[in-house]
């Protein structure tokens, strides 16, 4: 076993986000590549980028590997700010009218969720629980704010803190309201299209008194690799007025809807 815990489940994971990290900052990379940035076997290598490639997140070639479009687009933390700013931005606002001075929250490590952390200084006193890095970075100095970071293994890609001890530091908690997003869901159901965000986010919302989930309208009605949780296990949905009107009307058979106005 190499000097990296290889061997491990966690010492794996955290290799493998390495690999993805790497391979989406620069779009290609060979095995030669892999193997100098690991430190780990050819073979080792092999298994990781194949794993990779089953799970949807980079595609193999011969040689070495590249990035799927749809990761970065899912994945990558600064794609991610760019985009549908003003759903979000409605839609923050609209979850803030949830927040009460007093109360513990907790939010995911999305780019909506980041856009209600820029209102909660208005709500104070507060505790807060993130894994997001630029939500830590956010709230840090705020007077009268708790803040909580749960920590783990970092990922670049998604500028936040994973695994398993993220996981723990969640499940040691209990907050009064969750506040997440995911990348797809449809009016049963929603997906993630990686397992260690799933692992997380399924924490998360097993943490909370109150369930929300925020999406804006590009990411429905869509489908990703892995399941999340049913409609069913969230409290409320928060989607911008993109959302299409009969899409609406079905969700609202199975949990509550507020349409935040653009």
């Amino acid at each position: 076993m190499s000097s990296d815990t290889s061997g491990t489940t966690r010492g794996r994971q955290a290799r493998q986000q390495r690999i993805t990290d790497f391979v989406i900052d620069r779009g290609t990379a060979t095995v030669a590549d892999l193997v100098e940035l690991t430190g780990v076997s050819h073979m080792t290598v092999h298994r990781d980028i194949d794993e990779l490639a089953r799970r949807g997140v980079l595609r193999k070639f011969r040689g070495g590997v590249s990035a799927l479009p749809s990761t970065v687009f899912e994945s990558n933390a600064e794609y991610r700010l760019g985009v549908h700013v003003e759903a979000k931005a409605a839609i923050a606002r609209q979850a803030a009218t949830l927040v009460e001075p007093g109360m513990s929250i907790m939010l995911d490590d999305s780019t909506t969720a980041l856009s209600l952390a820029k209102l909660l200084p208005e709500f104070v006193p507060l505790t807060v629980a993130t894994n997001y890095l630029r939500g830590i970075e956010l709230l840090k100095d705020v007077d009268d704010l708790r803040l909580i970071c749960l920590g783990g293994d970092y990922s670049r890609t998604h500028n936040s803190f994973l695994g398993m001890p993220c996981l723990e530091a969640v499940e040691s908690i209990t907050v009064d309201m969750v506040f997440l997003s995911t990348s797809a869901m449809n009016v049963d159901m929603t997906f993630h299209q990686e397992p260690e965000i799933v692992l997380v986010k399924r924490a998360m919302l097993a943490s909370a008194e109150t369930k929300v989930l925020l999406m804006d309208s590009s990411k429905m009605p869509r489908a990703a690799l892995h399941r999340l949780a049913p409609i069913a296990d969230y409290d409320r949905l928060i989607v911008d007025s993109g959302v299409d009107e009969a899409l609406v009307k079905e969700l609202r058979e199975r949990i509550p809807v507020d349409v935040a106005p653009l």
